[in-house]
Order: structure tokens, then C-alpha cells, then sequence
């Protein structure tokens, strides 16, 4: 092999990796369990820099091995899609068996590093596995409820991290789990709309309607209400030691309002923009809310 081979080779594989386990994606749920580990901490369950890591190599092969499996299943149907063709399975850059095998390697590794953490995280995270594979990825071919299925999964990350922090699953790590349940209808629903075309080729039924209609956008604006609402769950005192305060609280209300007032606009005008601009506004969202709360915790 030529030296000027080996790199391009290096930089190929490296490319394809990222691909298979969706590493933008993977990112943005470990940040989600690094969040929730740095509110989880405290003076009973001290910060662990060696736990942050296992939570952070764990978190991501978990995500990737999910991202992977759901590649080698649906690799017909991402041939279909435009987003979707150019994907390893799909595009034939990689064989279903490879990619398999990275699935499950990655599996094997993240339930190791996160069942050193403790064993409640390790089942949450095969948990989640088991549902993004095996439940929620062949659903989408039958039913719009794929997404309330999908939601599971994708509230794990957060609460996870608390999990690993503390060992215990209370009222504090569900309250967690259910802000980023709720963010995920008006983020998916509004990936639905404006990639409607793309998903009816695969066939997959993403909307809770089936269409772009004034019903979904409802359901949309009415799961962004409900999402403020748990959001500011922790500033009423309820939440046992996971509590916002009250400048906070007035952040997060902000917060919000902004959604929502995306979500109002997409209701208004049932555009494809409508929806992208939402989705973008969501995923801003998740992330400076996650902030605010961190931060909260280290200046009270």
C-alpha cells in the first residue's frame, strides 16, 4: 500500500464510522447524559472524572451501535430516500455483515463501561437500544405512534446521566426523562413535515396525522405547552434534590415562549420553512435549557 493510500484509507473509514453511528447525533445525546450527570452529582455522590468518561464512550457506543443497527435493517428504504441514499449500507460503501459487527461491538463496549458505572444504567441503556431497534425503527413502516415509541429511547440520554451519578431512579431522573419525552414531538413532528417527500418514499408514517395538517400542527403546538410546563417542574419544590431557581425558572419560561412561538407559527402557516425554522429552534432549545439548569446549579 502507497503511503498516500494509507491516509486516504484512514480518512475513509474514519468517514464512514461517523456515518454509521450518526456521530452529530451521537454527540448531542451524550451532551443530554452529561447534563443530567453534572445536576446528578453532590456532595453523597461525588464528581468522578473516570465515571464522566465511561458515561461519555459508554453513551456514544450505545447511540452509535442504535444508529448502526437501524442502518443495516432499513438499508432498502434508506436507498429510497434522498437524506438517506448515500449512507454506508445503503450506498454499498459497507456490507450489512460489517456494519453489524460494529453494531455489536459497540454494544458489547457501551453496556461494559456503563455497567462499571452501575447496573441501573447499563439496563437503561440497553433498554434503549432494544426499543430504537427493535420497536420503534420497524414501527415506522406501520403506524405514526413509531414516534411516541421512538420518544422513549430518545428520553433516556438525560436521565441517564443523573442515573449514573447517583445509582437511583427517582423522582429527580423522571422529571429529567420527562422534559426531554415531550421535546421530542415538536423536534420529530416538525423533521416530519418538512421531509414529508422523502419519508413517504420509504414509506414511513412520521406525522401523528399522516399529513401536513392543521391537526398535527396542533398536536405539535399543544406538546410544546406540555414541554414548558415540565420544564419548569423543577422550580416549584416538588422534584426532590433536582431544583431550578427561580431566575432560572424565568429563563427556562423564556425558553419556552420561544418554542412555542414557533410551534404557533407552524400552526399558522403549515409551511415547510415553518417547520425547519422549528426544528432548528428545538434543537437550540434542548441544548440552552440543559445549560441553564447546569449553570443554575453552580452559582446557587
Amino acid at each position: 500500500m502507497s503511503a498516500t493510500a494509507s491516509p486516504f484509507l484512514l480518512k475513509k473509514i474514519t468517514l464512514d464510522f461517523k456515518e454509521i453511528t450518526k456521530a452529530g447525533l451521537a454527540v448531542s445525546v451524550v451532551f443530554s447524559s452529561v447534563a443530567g450527570y453534572l445536576l446528578g452529582f453532590d456532595s453523597e455522590h461525588p464528581f468522578s472524572w473516570l465515571t464522566l468518561l465511561m458515561l461519555t464512550v459508554g453513551g456514544y457506543c450505545m447511540v452509535g451501535a442504535s444508529n448502526a443497527f437501524n442502518q443495516v435493517i432499513e438499508k432498502d428504504l434508506d436507498a429510497l430516500m434522498d437524506r438517506t441514499k448515500n449512507r454506508p449500507v445503503a450506498s454499498g460503501r459497507m456490507s450489512p455483515n460489517h456494519a453489524l459487527f460494529i453494531a455489536s461491538l459497540l454494544t458489547i463496549i457501551g453496556l461494559i463501561l456503563l455497567y462499571n458505572i452501575n447496573a441501573k444504567s447499563a439496563m437503561f441503556g440497553a433498554i434503549s437500544i432494544f426499543l430504537y431497534t427493535s420497536v420503534y425503527t420497524p414501527l415506522k413502516q406501520h403506524t405514526p405512534l413509531s414516534v411516541f415509541v421512538g420518544a422513549f429511547p430518545g428520553a433516556i440520554p438525560f436521565m441517564l446521566g443523573w442515573v449514573a451519578a447517583t445509582g437511583q431512579f427517582g423522582i429527580e431522573a423522571g422529571t429529567l426523562f420527562l422534559i426531554q419525552f415531550f421535546w421530542q414531538f415538536p423536534h420529530f413532528w416538525a423533521i416530519g413535515w418538512f421531509l414529508f417527500e422523502d419519508y413517504e418514499k420509504a414509506g414511513f408514517f412520521m406525522l401523528p396525522t399522516g399529513k401536513r395538517d392543521q391537526s398535527t400542527a396542533l398536536q405539535t403546538l399543544l406538546y410544546s405547552i406540555w414541554l414548558l410546563v415540565a420544564s419548569l417542574l423543577p422550580a416549584l419544590g416538588y422534584t426532590g434534590k433536582l431544583y431550578i431557581s427561580p431566575v432560572a425558572a424565568v429563563i427556562v419560561f423564556l425558553l419556552g415562549i420561544w418554542m412555542i412561538f414557533y410551534a404557533v407559527k407552524l400552526y399558522q402557516l403549515r409551511t415547510v420553512k415553518a417547520a425547519r425554522t422549528l426544528m432548528l429552534v428545538s434543537v437550540s432549545y434542548i441544548s440552552l435549557l440543559q445549560l441553564v439548569y447546569i449553570i443554575d446549579k453552580f452559582l446557587r
